[in-house]
């Protein structure tokens, strides 16, 4: 963490907050090079949608690791708090890694790909030898998260860019041998490059991470000892919440199938909710600038954080009311006349979203840095009844909204959940 021995600048979180924006950014490429290689296959739609069905899965169970990274920047000042941390996440791969088994050779995997996810019998096969290939690469994320804290709390976020930049030139060497040597049959090929990619930079972060890790003092006698309980403590509050927001994408694509042109409503929603995430990614490490600055520098920190708020609402603007948008849309997306009016409408909606994201990971940040994860609970539960409330109403009273339903259901839910956390908390500063 940044210590106050001289003035806080802005250029100090800039350069501190741009390679975290960048690193996120950049996971975006690596799905795209595995799809463009997937699609050089003879039958590219089977091996696709198998791939695409196994990483969805991989995604959810990647969950818990990627709070880790949160968990570790926070709560690791010392070696000794650091062997704490290790065990715990050692305890959390360790049963990441045991959930992944069990869909991969137990009958509730077959369930859940068949029941949940529409996978026909022929395609089951396929979608189980990707998954079963993607669910080692929780071992790789759960490690690389570990040391992302610690690269975050040390200052070093250039190497988070540099671990990812690197990911990807080895999984495009490796998705042009694949194409070369003519082995692009199957979605395991997608798996295998996703695998690789994430050894490459879990090993970049490790060997930084671990060279940090080495500089902590044995004890920090300033902070309390943070013991095995303590981290959990902390860790499982947010763990709670994030899987509440698993509800959410499942029940906008529920009631989408509810509105008036079913089809146009979903591959609208997608497309904007697609471009929206590409915009928002880059700002989604917001928390991590509360985490490490805030009580250096308050002030400073709110400026940084007015000036940042105002980007990814500006982006969303160019795309949905300049030619920006509509040549993006038809040349890169290759997206039709009709699908584009419904896609820029749902977007258009999704600038509530684009304002209150920044802010709403600002004030988990102050949760977060207090301790208070429990709130986190409540305000991931306010999210979805919300969103839950503006689906039923717009199903009731304007059917006709199509994709847009989604992108104003969600939009509101995140204003909900943002209104929550401030309210607790300004009631918490009132009451001490």
């Amino acid at each position: 963490m940044y210590e106050k021995t001289e003035q806080l600048r802005m250029s100090k979180l800039f350069g501190f907050f741009l390679p975290l924006g960048f690193s996120a950014s950049l996971v975006t490429i690596s799905h795209i090079i595995i799809n463009s290689t997937l699609a050089r296959a003879t039958n590219a739609e089977t091996i696709i949608a198998s791939y695409a069905i196994a990483i969805s899965l991989m995604t959810i169970m990647d969950r818990p690791l990627f709070l880790l990274r949160q968990t570790c920047s926070i709560l690791v000042r010392d070696r000794r708090s650091f062997r704490s941390m290790w065990a715990v996440s050692a305890y959390v791969i360790g049963a990441v890694l045991f959930f992944g088994a069990v869909m991969s050779y137990t009958p509730l995997g077959r369930i859940t790909f068949t029941w949940f996810y529409g996978v026909t019998e022929s395609r089951l096969a396929a979608t189980l030898d990707a998954y079963r290939i993607l669910m080692f690469a929780c071992i790789f994320s759960g490690i690389r998260c570990l040391y992302h804290g610690i690269i975050i709390s040390h200052m070093r976020t250039k190497w988070m860019t540099i671990g990812m930049a690197i990911r990807l030139v080895g999984m495009y060497a490796l998705s042009q041998w694949y194409i070369q040597t003519g082995r692009v049959d199957s979605g395991e090929v997608g798996a295998i490059i996703f695998l690789v990619g994430m050894f490459i930079e879990c090993l970049v972060c490790f060997l930084e991470g671990n060279r940090l890790a080495g500089k902590l003092p044995p004890v920090n006698a300033e902070r309390p000892p943070v013991t095995q309980s303590d981290i959990f403590k902390f860790y499982r509050p947010i763990l709670y919440s994030s899987f509440i927001a698993l509800f959410i994408g499942p029940i906008i694509n529920a009631y989408l199938g509810r509105t008036v042109d079913v089809e146009l409503a979903i591959a609208s929603y997608a497309i904007a909710s697609s471009l929206m995430l590409l915009v928002t990614s880059f700002f989604s490490y917001t928390h991590q600038i509360v985490l490490n600055f805030y009580r250096v520098d308050r002030t400073v920190v709110n400026k940084f954080v007015w000036i940042l708020s105002v980007a990814p609402t500006l982006l969303v603007a160019v795309i949905c009311y300049t030619d920006v948008g509509v040549w993006f849309m038809a040349n890169v997306m290759g997206v039709e006349q009709n699908l584009m009016s419904a896609s820029l409408q749902a977007l258009r909606v999704f600038m509530i979203f684009t304002l209150v994201f920044p802010w709403l990971d600002y004030v988990n940040g102050l949760v977060m840095l207090n301790r208070k994860t429990k709130i986190m609970v409540w305000s991931q539960g306010s999210n979805v009844l919300i969103t839950f409330l503006i689906l039923i109403s717009c199903i009731a009273f304007a059917p006709r909204l199509n994709g847009t339903m989604g992108s104003l259901a969600q939009s509101f839910g995140y204003v909900a959940e943002f209104g929550v956390v401030m309210a607790i908390l300004r009631f918490a500063r009132n009451k001490k």
